[in-house]
């Protein structure tokens, strides 16, 4: 399993979203001054129930919660727009 089909599949347990989008912009990055070689960089659009009454920073923790260790090994950079249905 690649990592963008790994990272959507947690989110997608964690968050049972109404809208996931996940886009791989690891290869923008390439050659850059401090890459991370081996880890990637995502921008994510997620749409959940789960983040009604939670703050921007709330939501993004339990955006970091669900990805777990990958943030650390296979995520070098993850832009996050968390919103909720209301928020559409």
């Amino acid at each position: 399993m690649d990592d963008v089909a790994a990272i959507e599949n947690r989110l997608r347990e964690a968050f049972t979203p109404e809208s996931l989008m996940l886009t791989d912009d690891t290869a923008a990055h390439a050659g850059h001054q401090g890459e991370a070689r081996g880890r990637g960089h995502y921008m994510l659009t997620i749409v959940s129930r789960r983040f009604r009454g939670r703050s921007l920073v709330a939501r993004h923790r339990l955006v970091y919660e669900a990805l777990g260790k990958m943030m650390g090994e296979e995520i070098h950079s993850l832009r996050i727009e968390a919103l909720t249905p209301e928020e559409l």
